[in-house]
């Protein structure tokens, strides 16, 4: 087993090495709440459900719900994956065509350690990625939060957003579900092997984090090079660039939109300065970039960087509290790790 890189922080070359710091010491110091844009219009097919769940994964979740429904898991929806090791709250939809809903389902699910926060009833399954945003509640303590340069290391990565790194959930326990997903690659992905496209996404969280590692060690990830793919911030709309101009850099500079890195697969690769850094990860990673290829994974783009949405930082008597929101697919332990040093990062 070949241990994660240490991938470089964007901070760290202005303020240094990070001091110690704990987080997520017990479930309720990590709060995660689904944000949709929408509720259910209160008829349907579909049963929605607000579910709060503690130590438990949402495939968890899923399971204990279908069984509690008497359907199958492919008849639950959600939009998202949820934190184990914490406090989440998430919808998820129940297909029950010409059903009521269950009879003492909040008292099942609260024995399942699941608490119903609110129910209604909607005409279509929850869908993958709906979500606009989390919003986090995050306790940490330690050396790091008893600095006083915390709070500016706090305050530049709301100003200037985070280097939008995958963070370490996406790889499994120490790192093994990379070590699978090479594997797998290897001798040629089949979907019995990875029915949930984990090992897929695996990989290219893997090699998205080593082109973003690139361009925080080149100090362009918050900056457009030619040859770019743009993202516009809140948005997945996406335009590639042949040069960089003042409004471009203005824009980037004010947050309005951000450099991205490819998500590998079968695509046009990048031209200019951003292609020869797609090329030089091709180089690195030869075996997994061409497994993904005959895969028939799709190129897509994610942001390099990511705006913290609504950031307030509070004091507690020994610990740090952060609230703050981040576009679906953000990782907390992203900002976490240009903020302290932990054995997780």
């Amino acid at each position: 087993m070949n241990p994660l890189p240490d991938w470089p922080r964007a901070l760290e070359s202005r303020f240094g090495p990070r001091a110690p710091g704990q987080y997520r010491q017990a479930p309720e110091d990590f709060f995660v709440d689904e944000q949709l844009d929408f509720t259910p219009e209160g008829e349907g097919e579909h049963l929605w459900l607000r579910l709060e769940k503690r130590g438990l994964t949402t495939l968890e979740v899923v399971k204990s719900l279908a069984r509690l429904c008497e359907v199958a898991p492919r008849a639950i929806g959600y939009s998202g994956m949820k934190d184990k090791i914490a406090v989440t709250r998430q919808w998820l939809s129940v297909h029950l065509p010409g059903r009521p809903s269950p009879q003492g389902l909040d008292e099942a699910l609260a024995a399942q350690g699941i608490r119903l926060v609110e129910q209604g009833r909607h005409p279509r399954k929850l869908k993958r990625g709906v979500h606009r945003t989390n919003r986090f509640r995050l306790r940490v303590s330690g050396e790091a939060v008893e600095s006083e340069a915390f709070a500016r290391h706090w305050e530049a990565l709301c100003r200037e957003g985070v280097a939008n790194y995958f963070g370490p959930q996406r790889f499994g326990a120490q790192g093994r579900n990379l070590d699978k997903a090479r594997a797998v690659l290897q001798k040629g992905w089949r979907k019995r092997d990875d029915r949930q496209g984990m090992l897929l996404s695996t990989a290219r969280a893997f090699l998205f984090n080593e082109f973003l590692s690139a361009r925080v060690s080149d100090a362009s990830w918050h900056s457009p090079v030619p040859g770019d793919t743009l993202m516009l911030d809140g948005t997945q709309s996406v335009f590639d660039i042949d040069g960089v101009d003042e409004t471009l850099t203005a824009r980037a500079e004010a947050l309005d939109l951000h450099p991205t890195g490819p998500l590998w697969g079968v695509g046009e690769g990048a031209l200019g300065r951003a292609g020869a850094l797609e090329q030089a990860l091709y180089v690195r990673e030869p075996a997994l970039c061409d497994g993904l290829s005959r895969a028939g994974v799709k190129k897509s783009h994610r942001a390099l960087r990511m705006r913290v949405i609504e950031p307030v930082l509070t004091r507690e008597a020994d610990a740090a509290v952060l609230e703050f929101s981040l576009a679906r697919g953000g990782f907390a332990t992203a900002i976490l790790r240009e903020l302290i040093d932990h054995p997780d990062f």
